[in-house]
């Protein structure tokens, strides 16, 4: 990552005329209120949740209907101007960054939840509902949607699709891309389109999993049915304290290797268990070098039979100290640490830096190694969470970005955690999406011959690329000058991974 790697300024006289021109076209097709353009109104829309990078966008537009929706996608696709697609703005990577000089286009007041059918065990939503709104809809019915990022207070159904986010019950209940049955939406062209079906499987190629996770640059979405599952009768956590790093991520591939594969799965390293600790009071051990939340869901006698197994395994693996919830309140008070870890590190540092690889479970214990070195490199501190049942890592990289240095020791920083990542067998991402946070480590990861084929499967839903353009895939020229940087700061590390 390189801040200095962004797109050009654009001349001030050239965006005005470009604005006005967008503007007097949009107020065709959309109400007054429904459109934004003045700095001070569209200033809360140049970044997402990763805050480090801004840029205001031209003009934002906030249709209320589907036929203002693809009135704004042709008016744009004929002026040629640029489309970025935004939910709530929580995401971490960067995705719903503005162009200076493309519209915005919210979907904030696509917010209803159209259909609840307990028969099927689906919902039909708009891509404006909260993740949590879904399970609160469907909890009447004994239902709920698994998938639980730690933003599900705010974030939307149609930002999870983009990103394909999971959550601290992925590693039973699967991400997004397990848990959606059909989207609708359109193209750039304001063209719709379907993906997936009613059904257990849709006819031809599945192009419902290449759009679950595309970053909004194939088709904005506007309706997703997901699916429900019943609430389990019991849930009980066991909180499980390690007083060695490595202990910690030997026990959770121990876990999986048993043949268990618990409700949720998550590691916090010490100065992670500080903070929450102090922010939420959870009652966690301050002692652990690392603690592991283990959950077990289903029949009660299910659920005594898997927290017995995990209990035996866990001590096997070295756990100093094992507390299993007794009730619902404090099973729910274990998760609130885990769930407000990012708010939490927030009063650490003016600013962190959310990283998302994953890597096999088995070197869960080396990455944290990793990790520790480079806060000495880069004279940073770090604080990590992860989700362990499936190796996605959350580091937070704490910095000051009203400092140039800081930042630019933090990108670096960044970085070398994805293409450490790498190097293990693991990706740049999990859940979080590229972005234009990865965008150069995906040049660690993937061939130019690989880049440009993901490039072409986007040409074919918008050959003009105006929808979310630059980012996620790399241009060649853009991973060569990264390489360059890279030998010139001597921050090449790796040198077996793919190079440019």
């Amino acid at each position: 990552m390189n801040a200095t790697l962004s797109s050009p300024q654009v001349n001030a006289q050239q965006r005005a005329e470009r604005q006005a021109q967008v503007v007097q076209a949009l107020q065709a097709v959309l109400p007054a209120h429904a459109l934004l353009w003045h700095s001070e109104d569209v200033t809360p829309y140049e970044c997402d949740g990763l805050t480090a990078y801004r840029q205001r966008p031209l003009v934002v537009a906030l249709p209320e209907t589907e036929a203002q929706v693809q009135a704004v996608l042709k008016t744009c696709h004929a002026l040629g101007v640029p489309v970025v697609p935004r939910g709530a703005g929580t995401g971490l990577s960067g995705g719903a960054m503005p162009l200076a000089q493309g519209v915005t286009l919210s979907l904030a007041k696509f917010n209803q939840i159209l259909k609840i059918d307990p028969t099927s065990r689906t919902a039909v939503v708009q891509a404006g509902v909260r993740n949590l709104a879904i399970s609160e809809a469907a909890a009447p019915y004994g239902m709920y949607y698994a998938p639980d990022p730690s933003s599900q207070i705010a974030c939307t159904i149609g930002g999870n699709v983009a990103e394909n986010s999971g959550g601290v019950h992925c590693l039973k209940y699967g991400l997004t891309v397990h848990n959606v049955l059909k989207v609708r939406g359109y193209t750039i062209e304001g063209e719709p389109v379907e993906f997936g079906s009613d059904a257990l499987d849709a006819a031809g190629y599945d192009l419902l999993s290449v759009f679950i996770g595309s970053e909004g640059m194939l088709a904005v979405t506007m309706e997703v049915t997901v699916r429900l599952v019943p609430k389990p009768q019991l849930a009980r956590c066991i909180m499980a304290s390690f007083d060695d790093m490595r202990k910690a991520g030997d026990a959770v591939a121990a876990v999986i290797a048993a043949g268990i594969i618990p409700a949720g799965l998550e590691m916090m390293d010490k100065p992670m268990t500080a903070a929450v600790e102090d922010f939420v009071h959870a009652g966690y051990d301050l002692n652990a070098e690392a603690i592991l939340l283990c959950e077990s869901d289903g029949t009660p006698e299910e659920v005594e039979e898997e927290i017995g197994r995990m209990s035996d395994v866990l001590r096997a693996a070295g756990a100093t100290a094992l507390a299993v919830s007794r009730d619902e309140a404090e099973r729910l008070r274990f998760w609130s640490g885990r769930k407000n870890a990012f708010p939490a590190s927030g009063r650490l540092a003016p600013d962190y830096m959310c990283m998302d690889s994953t890597i096999p479970r088995r070197r869960l214990a080396d990455i944290l190694l990793a990790i520790q070195q480079m806060e000495k490199k880069y004279g940073l501190r770090c604080a990590n969470v992860f989700h362990a049942g499936d190796g996605n890592l959350h580091p937070l990289i704490l910095f000051d970005a009203n400092d140039p240095d800081q930042l630019h020791r933090c990108e670096l920083f960044g970085a070398d955690i994805l293409e450490t990542s790498v190097a293990m067998g693991g990706t740049v991402t999990g859940e979080h999406g590229v972005g234009v946070e990865k965008l150069n480590s995906m040049c660690v990861q993937f061939s130019r011959e690989e880049n440009e084929q993901m490039l072409g499967l986007k040409r074919a839903f918008d050959p003009q690329s105006l929808l979310n353009p630059g980012k996620v895939i790399p241009t060649h020229n853009r991973c060569a000058e990264y390489g360059k940087m890279l030998v010139r700061g001597g921050q090449i590390s790796h040198p077996d991974l793919p190079r440019f």
